[in-house]
């Protein structure tokens, strides 16, 4: 078992780990909790009924949250000729085609998501095996793939995130800061929670929202009712 801080057990005293909370005074008990001398990121983590090793019941794809993530994203996107300019007009924080790619190869990784128009994924193939570790790589699915480069950069802007399920069938998301208010926060975790409900695969049998919990970077979490949201 780990072992935590003296800060940490305190602030553990707040919430029952046997407990199970509505939404909101989750969300309020973990905001209590946070006691790091930064703006920590609140998580939401969920167990989903479905089996990760099956490749028709993967979840993965993407939302807006309504009050964004309260980080700023750099975003990078690879095109050519008018779309570049494009993507310089709607905010990219740098656009480029093979002089970034030269640039990624030699160890450069100061953004935080990549969009690249169709045309250009031929080129940024090569880039598979680095952005793909970070999981960096443009994907149709991300909506990271496509023409509609100021529309991608928009919602990134805004606070769109891209949520995938892991090899324990689980989906960990962030919904915003502790320093947003819990009623925020709470926003942005029902929209995330709608948008697993609707990405549910056909196959999946039984109860699909097993467990859901919600934590700060460096605090305890709490567990919030499912059912609620079924």
């Amino acid at each position: 078992m780990a072992k935590h801080g003296k800060k940490y057990n305190e602030s553990a005293k707040l919430i029952d780990r046997d407990a199970t909370y509505e939404s909101l005074e989750a969300i309020e008990l973990v905001k209590k909790a946070a006691t790091a001398k930064f703006d920590e990121t609140v998580e939401a983590a969920v167990r989903l009924g479905v089996d990760p090793r099956k490749q028709d019941q993967a979840v993965r794809g993407v939302v807006v949250l309504p009050h964004g993530t309260g980080k700023t994203q750099r975003v990078l996107v690879f095109a050519k000729g008018e779309k570049l300019k494009e993507a310089e007009a709607a905010g990219a924080d740098y656009v480029g085609d093979a002089d970034l790619i030269n640039k990624i190869q030699q160890g450069w990784f100061e953004f935080d998501v990549c969009v690249a128009t169709p045309d250009m994924m031929g080129e940024v193939g090569k880039l598979g095996r680095i952005l793909g570790g970070k999981g960096l790589m443009p994907n149709p699915k991300a909506g990271t793939v496509t023409n509609d480069v100021a529309k991608a950069i928009a919602e990134i802007k805004a606070g769109k995130i891209e949520y995938r399920l892991d090899k324990q069938g689980q989906i960990h998301a962030p919904i915003g800061k502790v320093s947003f208010d819990a009623e925020k926060l709470n926003d942005n975790l029902k929209a995330l929670i709608d948008a697993l409900n609707r990405a549910k695969p056909a196959s999946s049998k039984g109860i699909y929202l097993k467990n859901i919990a919600v934590s700060s970077t460096m605090g305890p979490g709490a567990r919030v009712n499912a059912a609620a949201y079924r």
